[in-house]
């Protein structure tokens, strides 16, 4: 992935914003609160999730201000989302700019949500943190349990249907299509989701359950059901998932391509 520039990002995502505000001046007050109003990324992030995840419980107005706070204590929650934002826009053919993933992509969004959730998990604010994976879920289809630890540079594309459980792991560079679940395997408590390694691809409908590892580089594809740890850089698909080759890029993440058959 390319080196994530928050300053260049930032200025363009301004720069693309202010041109579809004069393409389409109905939407002027919408890319205003959303991006030009605001003075950088994190303040624009803080926004937008507030606002995506306000209600008649929780007003945006009381969710910026939170969402504001948890990025002044973790500044890594917007540098993530910044290497997200560059996953999206590098690895997904149809968004052409920085400013479409913020703006419209539920997937994208769904991650933040779960960032910020996760950080205030960690804060032994379960409450909130169990409302926001509540709200999110309603929201963008998505169900990712706060708990559960992301990289940075994830991409979940078209994002429907996607399940994490609480111990899941997910590396950094990871790819994840619609309909993936990692899931459990049983009532075991303790450490029971699966742990995905750097540069994975998860197709779409993709089931991996139970406590496993997926190794770096690994592609799986879609409607695999995975039950057991597989070495870094194999291609496994079917039910039960089988090791089928070899992905011909160091990390399938990255080119998307769905070919299992080299």
């Amino acid at each position: 992935m390319t080196e994530v520039n928050e300053e260049e990002i930032w200025q363009s995502m301004r720069e693309q914003v202010r041109e579809r505000a004069r393409s389409e001046p109905l939407l002027a007050s919408f890319f205003y609160s959303s991006v030009l109003e605001h003075a950088d990324f994190t303040a624009a992030l803080a926004s937008k999730m507030a606002m995506l995840l306000e209600s008649p419980a929780v007003s945006a107005l009381v969710l910026d201000d939170l969402f504001s706070d948890c990025l002044r204590e973790n500044p890594d929650i917007a540098s993530a989302a910044l290497a997200d934002l560059q996953a999206v826009y590098e690895r997904d053919p149809a968004c052409n700019s920085y400013c479409l993933p913020f703006l419209y992509l539920k997937g994208y969004q769904s991650i933040q949500a779960q960032r910020l959730a996760h950080h205030l998990w960690g804060r032994d604010r379960k409450s909130m943190a169990r409302y926001m994976q509540h709200i999110a879920s309603l929201r963008f289809q998505v169900d990712a349990h706060p708990a559960a630890k992301l990289g940075r540079g994830i991409m979940f594309d078209h994002a429907t249907g996607i399940v994490i459980g609480e111990t899941a792991e997910i590396g950094d560079n990871a790819s994840l299509l619609h309909g993936v679940t990692l899931g459990g395997s049983g009532k075991s408590t303790g450490k029971r989701h699966p742990t995905i390694g750097n540069g994975v691809m998860i197709s779409c409908g993709a089931k991996i359950l139970g406590d496993i590892r997926i190794g770096h580089g690994v592609k799986i594809g879609g409607g695999s059901v995975v039950l057991e740890s597989v070495p870094d850089h194999v291609t496994i698909v079917g039910v039960p998932a089988r090791i089928v080759g070899t992905p011909s890029e160091d990390s399938p993440a990255f080119t998307m391509e769905q070919d299992i058959s080299r």
